[in-house]
């Protein structure tokens, strides 16, 4: 049983975030921000596990998942508009503990997607000047760490401009890609003797499997829109406007990429490459040309993009579930600037260290899997949500109801244990961190909720109700 305490105007106070500084414009590029990363980056390590044709039956998949998600998200978000995102969602629909093992899901996403992608520009960086390690990533998560406490409209205007120019560079890719395209080259991997090889499928229908999780990067983290909802302008009608457009923006770049980058260079040649749209134009035109020195200077932007964008949203899942109690209190405080400070750094600090490991390969299937556990909950709460509060007021409601989450949810479970089969190891680090936060939050922090904060007030009432009855 959790218990609820009361606390004063002050800590509220303390605990404030600046509001009406996004629109649906700037959210939607947040949403592209927090993923892009994905397109420069990641993906290309699924040709190694399902060669051309298991990557592309893998996003397939993924992509509908994705986009039955983010429907319903859309529908979520614009009726509980709390900086709490998925996690203020399954707080409603699912109690207490649905709520904190989503938001802890959730995090475990995005403390450790930054540190992956911390290692994606550490390779960028290399090819351009020549360092590599600890030190590019310290002062990568300094500076972007620094620009969020400076304030979250400054932060947020900054990230979609650079936003928009690694959109220029992959379009510069795409077409200089496409020139080159070649429909060989989307099949050049040699097939195995698995079951179902064939130059489509080289790695056999297991291959599909083992690839979803390379897939999801195409998408990691779109779903952090919503937690943007208490800084956001009219968040009932913004909030589905821009992570739908986001969304249907990360599914053309998806496709775009997936198709011309091993077209044009051949998916064996880019199937372990940390810089995959660079590999793949210099391969296909011989050398260094003046659109691939262009695509690896500006590439390097669409890492710091998802990097600077995905640290915004660890630290407001952090405030969030700190100013209900669900983590320590300490780490919801807010400075002058309305920025959570702590939610900031100490996460930051985490995502350091795991980037000292210089294992993005890991680092991403950790994050992958942490995020497909929060996709079942957050789907399964817009189903529990529509089936058992059918008068909720929803400004935006989601095409097909439940049957559209329904289809997510079901991918979403096939996504959790993919990740199960494809890495062991991702699976353990990750089991290792679900366990240390159940443990705390079953002696300590299910006893110390606050009523007040925003994700608890609907518990409130319907315990006062009940108390009526």
């Amino acid at each position: 049983m959790t218990t609820r305490e009361h606390e004063d105007a002050a800590y509220f106070e303390e605990r404030q975030l600046r509001s009406g500084v996004a629109g649906w414009v700037l959210l939607a590029g947040l949403g592209v921000a927090y993923v892009i990363s994905g397109d420069f980056a990641g993906w290309n390590f699924g040709l190694a596990e399902g060669g051309w044709g298991g990557l592309l039956v893998a996003t397939v998949i993924m992509g509908v998942m994705y986009l039955c998600m983010v429907l319903g998200l859309a529908e979520m978000s614009s009726t509980i508009s709390t900086a709490g995102g998925g996690y203020g969602f399954a707080r409603r629909a699912l109690g207490p503990w649905g709520g904190f093992l989503t938001g802890t899901a959730i995090l475990i996403e995005y403390a450790i997607a930054p540190a992956a992608i911390a290692n994606f520009i550490g390779a960028y960086v290399d090819s351009l000047v020549g360092i590599d390690g600890p030190l590019v990533f310290a002062v990568f998560y300094l500076v972007f760490i620094g620009l969020h406490l400076w304030g979250v409209g400054e932060a947020l205007k900054l990230m979609f401009a650079i936003t928009a120019i690694a959109v220029i560079a992959l379009l510069a890719f795409v077409v200089a890609a496409a020139l080159k395209f070649d429909a060989a080259n989307l099949v050049d991997i040699t097939p195995t003797d698995a079951a179902g090889a064939s130059d489509f499928l080289p790695f056999g229908l297991i291959g599909i499997w083992a690839a979803l999780p390379y897939a999801i990067w195409f998408f990691l983290a779109v779903e952090g829109v919503p937690l943007a909802a208490e800084e956001t302008k009219d968040p009932a009608r913004s909030m589905p406007r821009g992570i739908i457009a986001a969304m249907l923006t990360l599914l053309a770049f998806a496709a775009m990429i997936l198709l011309v980058a091993p077209g044009a260079a051949g998916a064996e040649s880019l199937q372990e490459s940390g810089n995959p749209l660079v590999d793949a134009l210099e391969t296909a035109y011989g050398g260094s040309t003046a659109v691939s020195t262009f695509v690896n200077v500006v590439g390097l932007l669409g890492l710091v993009a998802s990097f600077f964008s995905i640290i915004f949203a660890y630290s407001r899942q952090t405030f969030a579930l700190s100013r209900a109690g669900y983590l320590p209190k300490v780490l919801s405080r807010t400075g002058s600037r309305k920025t959570p400070y702590l939610a900031l750094i100490v996460p930051g600090i985490i995502g350091f260290v795991m980037a000292m490991l210089n294992e993005g390969d890991l680092l991403i299937l950790v994050a992958v899997f942490g995020a497909t556990i929060s996709y079942v909950l957050m789907t399964l709460s817009h189903i529990v949500l529509r089936i058992r509060e059918p008068e909720l007021e929803r400004p935006y409601r989601t095409p097909g109801g439940v049957v559209t989450t329904g289809i997510g949810f079901v991918l979403a479970c096939v996504a959790v244990v993919a990740g199960f089969f494809v890495n062991s190891t991702a699976v353990l680090i990750t089991a290792g961190v679900f366990a240390l936060a159940i443990a705390y939050f079953a002696l300590y922090s299910r006893h110390h909720i606050v009523a007040g904060a925003p994700e608890e007030e609907f518990a409130a009432i319907e315990d006062a109700e009940k108390g009526l009855s």
